[in-house]
């Protein structure tokens, strides 16, 4: 029994494993050997032919100072004699080029005779005549199939280049003592690897199968799956990791439900929150966000993991993490730009432990800014409204005072009184009517009495009632279609807003001036135009005149009898029947208010 449970230690298999492993290893040495081998031989061959080739270099060069101011022809002669002395079974051709002229001098080739005489174009000679130095390179001749070694080797007479031997040499035969010794190796290799994979197969059985069984249980337990246990199969050290990954597995299966239940309370309560949370580890990186928190600072809850909460809420200017933690009210967060307001509340509470230490920080945002511009609106408003009248009211005060005095006895001054008076009581009982009609409007319960109505007509009608009780003197151009428009709409709405349009056209109009009506057929709304030739309107006020109260010329405005609710209720009443409204202005040329209202063409043939 002591000696089989020799054999059940993790030590003794794992020495095997090691055995096998060094047999491995020797073979990946062998291959090395002959890696280094085939570069051993290639090296000696080049290096004997170098020295064969160094040494013709030297009969050239002395044939070439010989007969330097002699006939080519003699040359040529000469160095074609050198070279049939140089003659070897492992060099194919040899030839020489001058280094002026790139012409061939001579090659020990006699089928190539013919290329004598003629400029080389072989870019090997060119480099080595260039660059004054060996070039060389293995290629395959196309003629045999054969590896060949070409090799350009400049001729140096002194320190000036005046040719280069071009060889080309035979170097299939170290291949081929190469491909014999790959043969040794590579049955070598096979026999090694057999008797190793036959060692594997029987001593791996015992390591893998209880390793392979805690990998699916791994495997598992990474999906979730805890109901699993691995076999025991010894009571070696793998034998007693098996038990201890099965109490593990045990224990993870408690710790994991319970971690699923407190993520799903959590994950429950962030969900349905409607207010941002972000929490901080203890050097104020963010290590969770919500989505209502990533929408509110519009970014990706991805990016924004690690990245300090202060640079976050944009807060690096003016906070350290450190002031945060400290922070005891609120901070506003105000991140409006000119064409949208957006403002932020922030709470901060510190996550610390019995201890004191400070684990990290929560920070919950809430969107106010519909309460503040709501708080805006009704502060701006209650001015406004409070402005208004007490101008009126305090005009009146004063007159009443006057005639309370005595000026009532003054029958030239009294009349006057009395109609400044009376004039100021119908501003203020326009300005709360039109309070009265804006506060309907804003109402939950406001409904519109629609009914088909051809708008050409109604136009015209409009036009006629005012075109009739005008004072001044403007000319009314109309520019209407002739043929019936029929749309849907509550008609003393748009009496109303016409009438506030048209009102303000004339108020606006000077002497002489003309005022302008037209209507444009669109495919599913109809364009309601009014265009003066009054002063105009600023291009920076333009966008702001449809608000409440607002007046560009507010002195004229209040001598005119203005509330500055007109185009706000005329704006309200075309957004309640589905259409826009808006001015287009020009200072010193006039101004032209448009608004659209819904226009079904088929409506418009069952009516035809």
């Amino acid at each position: 029994m002591r000696k089989f449970s020799f054999f059940r230690s993790i030590h003794v298999k794992f020495v095997i494993i090691y055995v096998l492993l060094i047999l491995v290893a020797m073979q990946i040495i062998g291959a090395y050997f002959v890696k280094e081998l085939e570069q051993t031989l290639k090296t000696n061959f080049q290096t004997s032919l170098k020295a064969r080739v160094n040494l013709l270099g030297y009969n050239i060069v002395e044939e070439m100072d010989k007969v330097r101011t002699a006939d080519d022809t003699t040359l040529e002669a000469d160095i074609k004699k050198t070279l049939r002395d140089f003659s070897a079974v492992d060099i194919s051709e040899v030839r020489v080029i001058d280094a002026k002229t790139l012409k061939i001098l001579g090659t020990s080739d006699p089928n190539n005779q013919g290329l004598v005489g003629q400029r080389t174009t072989d870019l090997l000679v060119k480099q080595s005549l260039v660059l004054e130095e060996d070039q060389s390179s293995i290629k395959i001749d196309p003629k045999t199939g054969h590896r060949i070694w070409v090799l350009s080797t400049p001729i140096k007479s002194g320190n000036k280049v005046i040719g280069s031997i071009y060889v080309v040499a035979k170097i299939e035969n170290v291949f081929e003592q190469m491909k014999t010794i790959n043969r040794i190796f590579a049955t070598g290799t096979a026999i090694a690897l057999s008797i190793t994979a036959v060692l594997g197969i029987l001593l791996a059985q015992t390591i893998t199968r209880p390793i392979a069984d805690m990998k699916k249980q791994a495997l598992e337990m990474a999906k979730g799956n805890f109901s699993r246990k691995v076999k025991v199969y010894g009571n070696d050290e793998i034998g007693t990791l098996a038990i201890t990954f099965n109490n593990l597995t045990k224990k993870l299966q408690e710790a994991q439900a319970m971690t699923e239940g407190e993520r799903r309370k959590l994950s429950s309560v962030l969900s349905f929150m409607t207010d941002g949370v972000i929490a901080t580890d203890r050097k104020g990186r963010v290590i969770l966000i919500n989505e209502p928190a990533a929408e509110m600072l519009n970014v990706s809850r991805e990016t924004v993991l690690s990245q300090p909460i202060v640079s976050l809420l944009g807060l690096d200017d003016t906070y350290s993490f450190e002031d945060l933690l400290e922070e005891k009210d609120s901070k506003i967060l105000d991140y409006s730009t000119k064409a949208e307001p957006f403002i932020l509340r922030a709470n901060f509470s510190v996550i610390q432990k019995e201890t004191g230490f400070v684990n990290g920080l929560i920070a919950v945002l809430h969107d106010i800014t519909e309460q503040e511009k709501i708080n805006e609106e009704r502060r701006e408003f209650v001015a406004n409204v409070s402005h208004e009248l007490r101008t009126p009211l305090t005009s009146m005060r004063s007159y009443l005072e006057a005639l309370a005095e005595g000026a009532w006895q003054d029958a030239e001054i009294a009349p006057k009184f009395l109609e400044v008076t009376r004039t100021e009581t119908e501003r203020m009982i326009r300005l709360v009517n039109d309070l009265l009609q804006l506060s309907k409007m804003d109402s939950t319960d406001y409904i519109l009495t629609k009914e088909w109505v051809n708008f050409v007509d109604f136009f015209h009608r409009i036009i006629d009632r005012l075109e009739m009780t005008k004072e001044q003197n403007v000319t009314f151009k109309r520019e209407l279609p002739k043929q019936a428009i029929f749309v849907e709409i509550d008609a003393d709405k748009l009496t109303q807003v016409l009438y506030n349009i048209i009102s303000n056209a004339m108020k606006y109009s000077p002497e002489g001036g003309q005022i302008t009506f037209s209507i444009k057929e669109q495919e599913d709304h109809i364009i309601v135009s009014i265009s003066d030739e009054g002063m105009g309107i600023p291009k920076e006020n333009i966008g702001k005149i449809f608000t409440r109260f607002y007046r560009v010329d507010k002195a004229r405005s209040r001598k005119l009898g203005g509330t500055g609710l007109g185009l706000a209720i005329a704006k309200e009443m075309v957004n309640a029947h589905g259409g826009t409204i808006w001015a287009v202005s020009e200072e010193g040329k006039g101004t032209e208010i448009s608004f659209t209202l819904p226009y079904d063409v088929a409506e418009e043939d069952e009516w035809s």
